[in-house]
């Protein structure tokens, strides 16, 4: 059995409260935890200032390793250029280490040639705004067929050609890897790994969605076991982090209960 270290993304239970989410991740064991803004009625849409998240954290004794995420990063404009200054400054001063990085998915910017401008490009006009501030841009291609960015090859190619890989890590997310249906792993730029599983067994590959997203168990089609597996043998050593985005996950009672359950499925397992 390999070591692990599990993180929780607020996704994981979204109606839980702030104070509420960082106090299940430490009664789980769990001290590093995402945190999101695109979460209605709670931080850090309902205007929770980054100076009480911060002292949150501390108070549960957590670390925030990310806030997910920048949406539409790679199509880069005078709004999102805004939208990244506010996150950054608010991953700064709530003390979050980094700040999850979107691509668009709406079926448009994927043409060969285009697709490779716009991602340096962003990732130009970022790398200045995040080394400032001292945060780290976790990039993260969704393997949906309709994104405009589904390979981490591409994006690793990206990062290495601007020697930005003290500015820029990967998201490996064993869903969209498993969509993408992209072999190489990249543990060594990897900054974070999120976890969920698919266990519907009549979903084709091409239909999966995020509502089909759960804690990852043994029905588990997408290999989690063999994707984390990998990761750790090559040499990856950060954190684990749950993204469930099923509504059967998010409407559960005791959602600490259901994650002690994954937790031990897989340790067992690694």
């Amino acid at each position: 059995m390999t070591s692990v270290r599990f993180a929780l993304n607020h996704m994981s239970a979204p109606s839980l409260p702030i104070e509420t989410f960082f106090a299940t991740a430490k009664s789980l064991g769990i001290d590093a935890v995402e945190i999101r803004n695109d979460l209605d009625g709670n931080a850090i849409l309902d205007g929770t200032s980054a100076t009480e998240i911060r002292a949150a954290a501390a108070r549960h004794g957590v670390t925030i390793i990310s806030i997910n995420a920048l949406q539409r990063f790679n199509e880069w404009n005078e709004t999102r250029a805004k939208e990244a200054a506010d996150l950054i400054s608010y991953a700064r001063d709530c003390g979050a280490k980094a700040l999850v990085l979107v691509p668009k998915n709406d079926g448009t910017g994927r043409e060969d040639g285009v697709r490779q401008a716009n991602l340096r490009d962003a990732l130009k006009a970022l790398k200045p705004m995040l080394d400032a501030a001292g945060i780290i841009g976790l990039v993260e291609p969704l393997g949906f067929e309709i994104c405009s960015l589904r390979s981490k090859t591409e994006a690793a190619d990206a990062i290495e050609q601007m020697g930005a890989q003290s500015t820029f890590r990967l998201v490996h997310d064993t869903f969209h890897h498993h969509l993408a249906g992209e072999t190489p792993i990249f543990a060594d730029l990897t900054g974070l790994v999120h976890i969920s599983g698919v266990s519907d067994p009549a979903v084709s590959v091409s239909d999966m969605g995020d509502p089909h997203r759960v804690l990852v168990d043994e029905r588990d089609r997408l290999d989690n076991v063999g994707q984390i597996r990998a990761l750790l043998e090559a040499g990856y050593v950060g954190p684990l982090s749950f993204e469930p985005f099923a509504p059967d996950v998010h409407a559960l009672k005791d959602p600490a209960s259901a994650l002690k359950a994954s937790m031990n499925y897989l340790t067992a397992r690694l």
